[in-house]
């Protein structure tokens, strides 16, 4: 079977412009089913801020709600809970993402990359080593320069809030990447002569990315 093949072409991009009030968690379970249990007002494809003490693995993670148990619980679509943490307290909101960022010219990635650590012993030939822990991730993107522009202007707003925000990137192909993020958006007017006029937006994740295929 061949890849599905992805292309910048047709991305939208946006970010997180309400977070909802929080709703108590009360467990969450161990399993390749993620079981969220708490009173909330989530329906299926919404998706949701994991604020988690305990279940470490968790916290910070945007997922998306599978399907819900009336008001008690909600399944975390794609995440396998089996080899987290235990569960202790927790979180939940709401995201609604009303801004789209309209202006991206290109985006480049960095990060993501692991660390690893010698485990070589005094007896071995040969060296050994073990991953540690993998650098923060990071996205750069070029803009036109519009400051009439909404999605700029909350950047903007984000940036110099110092405020965490969710971002989902939505592919042509139906592939999503959500995750929460830091922005740093000075709006600083860039570019060369006789060419338009560009800035450039940063975004440095917090924790690890959910992916989805549709």
């Amino acid at each position: 079977m061949a890849a599905v093949v992805n292309k910048w072409s047709g991305v939208s991009v946006s970010m997180e412009s309400v977070l909802g009030a929080a709703k108590t968690i009360s467990a969450i379970n161990k399993g390749t089913t993620c079981t969220v249990t708490g009173t909330h007002d989530f329906i299926a494809g919404d998706y949701v801020k994991l604020s988690v003490q305990g279940m470490k693995q968790l916290d910070g993670k945007v997922v998306r709600v599978l399907s819900v148990s009336t008001t008690v619980s909600f399944v975390a679509e794609g995440i396998d809970s089996t080899p987290y943490d235990t569960f202790s307290s927790g979180f939940a909101y709401k995201i609604t993402f009303g801004t789209t960022l309209g202006t991206v010219l290109s985006v480049s990635g960095s990060g993501g990359d692991f660390n690893f650590i010698d485990t070589t012993t005094i007896h071995a030939n040969v060296k050994s080593q073990v991953p540690g822990v993998a650098n923060a991730m990071s996205f750069s993107f070029d803009n036109l320069w519009d400051m009439t522009d909404a999605g700029l202007i909350a950047l903007k707003a984000a940036s110099d809030n110092q405020a965490q925000k969710a971002m989902h990137f939505a592919f042509a192909t139906g592939h999503r990447m959500v995750f929460l993020g830091y922005v740093g958006a000075s709006l600083i007017p860039g570019g060369s002569t006789q060419d338009k006029v560009t800035t450039k937006v940063d975004i440095t994740a917090f924790g690890t990315p959910t992916y989805y295929a549709t």
